[in-house]
């Protein structure tokens, strides 16, 4: 039967951060807890959320990637600059890291011996409304660190879905200096894991993990440090991103997720 997917909700454009530290063994991804009754409610992720209608006032900001660079990287006619803020503003909500440099090209109150009281200071006065995302850039004479972010996969929820998200995946190494700290609110819990552990100790702990999040764990589990990954991303990037939308299976009373390429994935699905 011919599908119609003229009445799907549309999904909110949304970009992610993979955020990585060089580990013992492995590269450490930070994961993130996402509160119950929120999208993906209860569910370990990475740290992200959506794309700002007002995005567009932190845009003069950006450095290390340019307007044409953002939307070619992103195969979009316009407004790709506008996920590279997303992703540093939703990073440094629900985490308090923030990537952004000063007016030196340095990061972000590195040379302050009150760093970390610094930028608290900054998360809450974004995260009460007391100054939006471009104030605060404005205020403190920063500059988001586009040229940190490296996009790497492009996910978008299956069709008929009542929510639904267009995330745009990015890989970003975890700035000197700075720890992170969940915010309690949204995120009610966090942690520096390997793939491999998440996906052997945290299987067996229980952790629930949306897909895409899962998809994208495998991946970089075979990866031994920062710099292999950062290395795969940027040659994704060069090689253009696909979209990947899932397709929801019902096999046997069973649910189960396949994208393209995989067996029984419908044709023309991911037009």
């Amino acid at each position: 039967m011919e599908r119609n997917n003229s009445d799907s909700v549309k999904a909110r454009p949304s970009a992610t951060v993979v955020l990585v530290r060089e580990g013992e063994s492995d590269p450490e991804i930070l994961m993130v807890r996402r509160k119950a009754g929120d999208a993906f409610g209860d569910s370990y992720a990475f740290p992200g959320g959506v794309v700002d209608d007002d995005e567009s006032q932190a845009l003069a900001f950006c450095r290390g990637t340019t307007t044409e660079q953002a939307d070619a990287a992103l195969g979009l006619p316009r407004g790709g600059l506008d996920f590279y803020s997303a992703a540093v503003r939703e990073l440094f909500e629900e985490t308090g890291v923030l990537l952004a440099r000063d007016s030196q090209g340095d990061w972000a109150f590195s040379g302050d011996q009150d760093a970390e009281s610094s930028l608290r200071e900054l998360r809450g006065q974004l995260d009460s409304g007391v100054l939006s995302w471009a104030e605060i850039l404005r205020t403190h004479d920063l500059r988001i660190a586009c040229d940190a972010l490296h996009y790497f996969s492009f996910w978008e929820t299956p069709l008929r879905l009542p929510k639904r998200w267009a995330a745009r995946f990015f890989l970003a190494e975890m700035p000197p200096g700075q720890d992170a700290q969940h915010d309690g609110s949204e995120i009610t819990d966090s942690c520096w894991m390997t793939a491999a552990e998440i996906l052997s100790v945290g299987k067996e702990a229980g952790m629930k993990l949306p897909f895409p999040t899962l998809s994208n764990l495998r991946k970089i589990s075979e990866f031994r440090t920062v710099d292999e990954l950062l290395r795969w991303a940027s040659a994704q990037a060069a090689e253009g991103i696909a979209k990947i939308r899932p397709v929801i299976l019902q096999d046997n009373g069973k649910t189960r997720f396949v994208i393209p390429g995989d067996p029984g994935y419908p044709e023309g699905e991911d037009q």
